[in-house]
């Protein structure tokens, strides 16, 4: 019997996935859709049509984020050179006056009480002056103060502090007046709240805005690489396409490309030069302007510090001291010396930083004074060191040949610097300001137009496949 064939197993349903079969009838999972647009869009690059759609949106996405780019990091250091000239340079100001009228109101309430019963409305007027703008310095500087932060609680200290010391200078002016050498008690301890707790407190206040304006400059001065980059790259691109364009065409221009180049060009330029421009004006503005008038303001506190121990030394007499160098001095009289060594070498910087002679006369004045202040000062302290307490008293809060004509002087010229120097910054920083003046706005509106016309330009060459 012949042998038969095996039969062939019928056929079934195609294998699915992972081995299993698809039952009949079942259309296959479809794919990704990110996987279907790049096949779409690897299927439009074999066609020239589908890659001039590439190009023009690639170019039309180049333009448009160069612009936005540029947009907000321009915004971002404009805000911040408007932080830098109208808040945080003239809260720093506000910060060194707070320092200034506390230390001049400590100042002025020793003199009132070395002239006892003879204190002068003159002097009595420049205290409350000095008192009245301290508290409405502080007022100012809670409410720029972020609630919560250090500025704020140095702010709360200061205000809960200056009633204090303020009732503390009245009693000692009552009983000043009544004669009893208890007032002085109270003078020293009105003094030693003043230099202990409150300038302190005013100091820490004013460093503090200090760095918030470094910072505010450091902000306001790094060149945008990130918007420069862009708007490099999307010139390299715009370039290749109209390369690209003359190569297959033998055209020479394409006016929607050209447009869109012309665009990026202006505002590449406007970025780089309004950017260099301000961010110099800036430099000097800081250089010029906040580093003398920090210097000045440094020079003025140490000249107040020194008129506070000098009048002390004779409210003291003697009976505060300390050991240096294993001698016993007069405890202000050290410390006036010491503070008279800073203000000399305040004024020496002042006068490197002034850059201009009216900046440097009023320096060089105050340096005469100082010296005739140390010779008179001296006189004062042989005096009383010979038991002439009322003739060294005269040579300190005297109407003429006084030390404290001295200092006044010392203090106005200070005073004419300060303004010299802070017109010469709001000068220079407005500049920078100015610089950057509707680079924000000019550079989206151009960009949308560079974007429109990339696009405008590629449309033109697909109208030719039509």
């Amino acid at each position: 019997m012949p042998a038969v064939p095996p039969q062939a197993p019928p056929p079934g349903p195609p294998p699915g996935p992972r081995g299993r079969s698809a039952s009949p009838g079942v259309a296959p999972p479809r794919r990704t859709a990110w996987a279907e647009g790049v096949d779409q869009l690897r299927a439009a690059a074999t066609t020239e049509p589908g890659r001039l759609r590439i190009i023009g949106a690639v170019l039309a996405l180049l333009v448009v984020a160069f612009g936005a780019v540029t947009a907000l990091q321009t915004a971002d250091r404009s805000a911040a050179a408007d932080d830098v000239l109208n808040n945080s340079q003239p809260l720093s100001s506000a910060a060194a006056d707070i320092y200034r009228s506390l230390a001049d109101a400590n100042t002025t309430a020793s003199s009132g009480f070395l002239a006892g019963g003879q204190e002068t409305a003159a002097t009595r007027d420049r205290y409350e002056k000095d008192i009245g703008n301290a508290a409405e310095g502080l007022v100012k500087a809670a409410a720029s103060s972020d609630p919560g932060s250090p500025a704020a609680a140095t702010v709360a200290r200061l205000n809960r502090l200056l009633p204090e010391y303020k009732g503390l200078v009245e009693r000692a002016r009552t009983y000043n007046r009544q004669g009893y050498p208890v007032g002085g008690a109270y003078l020293r301890y009105a003094n030693e709240k003043m230099q202990k707790q409150m300038l302190p407190e005013a100091e820490d206040l004013y460093t503090k805005e200090n760095q918030r304006l470094r910072a505010d400059y450091a902000d306001a001065t790094p060149y945008p690489w990130a918007a420069i980059g862009l708007g490099v790259l999307a010139l390299a691109g715009l370039a290749y396409a109209q390369h690209r364009n003359y190569r297959r065409t033998n055209r020479v221009l394409n006016h929607g490309l050209v447009a869109a180049t012309a665009t990026a060009t202006v505002v590449l330029l406007w970025l780089v030069v309004g950017h260099s421009v301000a961010r110099a004006d800036l430099k000097a503005s800081y250089a010029g302007g906040v580093r003398s008038v920090e210097v000045l303001n440094d020079a003025r506190i140490a000249s107040l510090k020194a008129r506070g121990n000098e009048n002390l030394t004779l409210v003291a007499r003697g009976a505060e001291t300390k050991q240096v160098g294993g001698k016993v001095v007069d405890a202000y009289d050290y410390d006036f010396k010491t503070d008279m060594d800073a203000l000399g070498k305040g004024l020496a910087k002042a006068a490197k930083l002034a850059d201009d002679a009216s900046g440097a006369k009023p320096v060089t004045a105050a340096v005469g004074n100082m010296k005739v202040w140390k010779d008179r000062h001296g006189e004062a302290r042989g005096e009383d060191e010979k038991g002439n307490y009322a003739t060294a008293l005269a040579r300190v809060i005297g109407p003429t040949g006084a030390t404290g004509e001295c200092f006044d002087s010392v203090d106005d010229n200070l005073d004419k610097a300060l303004a010299h120097e802070t017109a010469e910054f709001e000068q220079a920083a407005g500049d920078g300001l100015g610089a950057m003046t509707g680079l924000s706005v000019g550079a989206a509106v151009l960009a949308v137009l560079g974007a429109a016309g990339a696009v405008l330009g590629i449309g033109r060459r697909l109208s030719e496949y039509r």
